[in-house]
């Protein structure tokens, strides 16, 4: 796939400009954004996704398109898990709900930011150590068993409260620096009894911050698992990101009803390990292993099956959660 200068500028050129209008328009208004409008602006977002796949399609063919889908919907799933640590933070700190745009936009802009550093590192590395696939097999196996295990038997976080502890950066800046309990719009500092104090909305902003960084060792990773074109994966983490913000209030509190969500999330990371493993062996370099030769025996399965198994795990995901929940809601109606 031959993506020019051109293409890349271009591409990055209209991503900026659709971010502009969004900083625009909540930086003029900050506000809580109806249902209506959630929905028109991921009408929006998603449709824009499915054309530039159909534009992959036309310039590259169907099977770079299938790439650009599977890692989109992949980095979609991750992004929703996401929002319930962002609902944590947003509830830990006690964000006046007008100001909640504001914090989402900026860990946009920071998730972007990271993931677009850590996509040029990964695909410079790969370009020159194709046995970081191992690594990155390994890694998101070990993140698989992790999620997948917090997701079993979390009844008492299915009302959507859960434990939370800021970073260790929040915690440094609560104890050097002097902080305020009380918001001041979206202003970072104010000025109490005389002396500029620290706001708790900079707090919120370096927690996220913080989450976006550790999200995004998980979600760099895995899109390479499914295209190793560095200006797919991050048109997937950008169309992504895009609406993320509009998703949060759209989900509200319907988050907490996605129960399974850290199971389909870790059986998806898990397939995805177990894909890379296999496609490292199939290339094989290492000289410790069948002496520096391909394993022939490696299975290399084609974009539309993996496409299919994401599919059929956040369909599976989606589908037995909510089942779950309105089970809950009966007996809840038939007990009182």
């Amino acid at each position: 796939m031959d993506v020019s200068p051109l293409i890349w500028c271009v591409s990055i050129g209209v991503a900026l400009a659709i971010l502009f209008v969004d900083v625009a328009v909540v930086g003029r208004r900050p506000h809580v954004p109806s249902t209506a409008e959630c929905l028109r602006y991921l009408g929006v977002y998603i449709g824009l996704a499915l054309v530039f796949a159909g534009v992959v399609a036309l310039t590259w063919g169907t099977a770079p398109a299938g790439e650009f889908v599977a890692g989109w919907l992949t980095e979609y799933s991750l992004s929703v898990d996401n929002l319930f640590v962002f609902l944590l933070i947003m509830t830990r700190f006690a964000v006046p709900r007008q100001f909640q745009q504001t914090a989402l936009l900026v860990g946009i802009i920071l998730a972007l930011v990271f993931r677009g550093i850590f996509i040029a590192l990964g695909a410079t590395v790969i370009a020159h150590f194709s046995w970081v696939f191992y690594l990155f097999g390994v890694f998101l196996i070990w993140t698989a068993v992790k999620v997948a295990r917090e997701g079993v038997g979390d009844d008492a976080d299915s009302d959507g409260e859960g434990d939370y502890t800021p970073p260790a950066l929040v915690r440094m800046v609560q104890r050097f620096l002097p902080t305020s309990d009380r918001f001041d719009g979206v202003r970072l500092t104010a000025r109490v009894d005389g002396r500029r104090v620290v706001t708790p909305m900079l707090l919120v902003l370096i927690a996220i911050g913080a989450t976006d960084l550790l999200f995004a060792f998980d979600s760099i990773p895995a899109v390479f698992g499914v295209t190793r074109e560095p200006y797919l994966v991050l048109m997937a983490n950008v169309f992504a990101l895009m609406g993320l913000r509009q998703l949060y209030f759209l989900l509200g509190g319907l988050l907490s009803r996605l129960r399974y969500l850290n199971i389909g999330l870790g059986v998806l990371l898990g397939f995805i390990g177990v894909k890379l493993v296999f496609q490292a062996l199939a290339e094989n370099s290492l000289p410790f292993l069948n002496g520096g030769e391909p394993v022939g025996w490696a299975p290399e399965p084609p974009t539309w099956v993996s496409l299919a198994v994401i599919v059929v795990i956040l369909g599976v995901t989606a589908l037995t959660s909510v089942a779950a929940a309105r089970r809950d809601e009966r007996r809840a109606a038939v007990d009182s």
